[in-house]
């Protein structure tokens, strides 16, 4: 997403409308993701036409460091000759001073909004961030979480008896064979039967002629 003339409008309002209850006139930039102007008013200031291009610069600084001008400050100071060659680079669209912050929308820095001019310290950082809160007001809803629905109990398992073992094979009942045309029950023979039964063998013999 792009800046947007009608966008820049409603951050430039917001800002006015923080500097009027302050009554801190002041000038505010607006700029692109480049740093090219989109929208700038300067309110009834004695020294007007200073602090319009220092907030043209403030708004150009914060969209070239993706970062506030007050921290851009804090770290920037601690290096020789930094501000003077990054003014001279830039054609002086560079500052360090505090009321300068980066536009962002849907993670992405679409632009850069410059305050100069406030009657008290911290002046121009608060009127910039009053711009600010309209970007922040159209930012989408972060999506809810879904509610997770209850697992149902699980149903309870039943553990059904075993079947009954087979009966081992000593105890089980030996099937008898049938045989055609023979009765069912087999007749076997005594101790005795079978004495008689040698006996008559012996007499056969004896009266054979060998």
């Amino acid at each position: 997403m792009s800046m947007s003339i009608d966008l820049a409008r409603r951050i430039l309002e917001a800002s006015k409308q923080r500097a009027r209850e302050l009554r801190s006139p002041v000038s505010i930039a607006i700029v692109d993701a480049g740093g090219h102007l989109v929208l700038f008013e300067r309110m009834m200031s004695p020294y007007g036409w200073v602090t319009g291009n220092i907030s043209i610069a403030k708004a150009s600084t914060a969209v070239m460091f993706n970062q506030s001008t007050d921290a851009v400050a804090q770290w920037g100071g601690a290096i020789p000759g930094f501000a003077s060659s990054m003014a001279t680079m830039t054609g002086g669209q560079f500052i360090m001073a505090a009321g300068g912050w980066p536009i962002r929308m849907g993670g992405a820095t679409i632009g850069g909004i410059g305050v100069s001019g406030g009657n008290a310290p911290g002046r121009d950082d608060e009127i910039a961030r009053a711009g600010l809160s309209v970007v922040e007001a159209m930012a989408p809803a972060a999506p809810a979480f879904p509610v997770s629905q209850a697992v149902p109990p699980a149903s309870p398992v039943s553990y059904a008896a075993p079947p009954p073992s087979p009966a081992p094979a000593a105890n089980r009942a030996v099937p008898q064979p049938e045989f055609p045309g023979s009765p069912a029950t087999h007749h076997l023979p005594s101790l005795s039967e079978n004495n008689a039964a040698g006996d008559d063998s012996v007499n056969q013999f004896a009266n054979t002629d060998l």
